[in-house]
């Protein structure tokens, strides 16, 4: 297959695409690094990716951006880096890409654990995770061409526990390894709509 790993170049993203590599065409983009650039706040950019990489059997998401702060001081523009990225970035790769990707193609999104277990500083990670998992449920059942959809929602990672270990406290961090394989589940199986969690 013909693989996008968007976000390959990140923790998950390295993980996932050498996981991938040994059975599969994995071309990586990112925002600043990889095969391709694409910047998933922008629709062109989206669309423009989509034209540049023909015949993609598969597109992974392993990127996101989210604001960390308190409630009391998280604002609606803060907020916004959540929505625009890893809320409205990841889904508009699939709407976009509906038009684009191969019969029995599929997508796969990354949510996280903050959406069923809140931390502190949280709020607007949990509801972008929240929305993806909710979109790619719904979505499954309407996408025509026999596409797939799933998602894969993380703990907090052990390779990211010196930048994120204080935000979640007696969490019981996985491996970037262990996450690539529900990964590499949505991608080369049969299922749709589902929210794969490694917790």
């Amino acid at each position: 297959m013909k693989i996008v790993v968007i976000g390959g170049t990140g923790t998950i993203g390295t993980a996932v695409a050498n996981k991938l590599k040994g059975d599969h065409e994995v071309i990586i983009a990112s925002r600043s690094n990889g095969n391709y650039k694409v910047d998933i706040t922008s629709v062109d950019s989206i669309e423009q990716m989509y034209k540049d990489i023909p015949n993609i059997d598969a597109v992974v998401s392993t990127t996101g951006e989210s604001h960390f702060g308190g409630l009391s001081e998280l604002t609606p523009e803060l907020n916004e880096v959540a929505i625009n990225s890893k809320l409205k970035g990841q889904v508009n790769l699939v709407l976009i890409g509906q038009n684009y990707i191969n019969d029995g193609g599929s997508f796969t999104l990354t949510s996280g654990i903050m959406m069923d277990d809140p931390i502190l500083k949280g709020s607007s990670a949990a509801m972008a995770n929240a929305g993806v998992a909710g979109f790619v449920k719904s979505a499954a059942i309407e996408l025509t061409r026999n596409i797939r959809i799933n998602t894969v929602s993380p703990n907090v990672l052990e390779e990211s526990m010196d930048k994120y270990g204080p935000f979640f406290k007696g969490f019981d961090p996985v491996s970037a390894d262990k996450v690539s394989n529900a990964f590499l589940r949505c991608v080369e199986g049969a299922q749709t709509g589902q929210v794969y969690k490694v917790y």
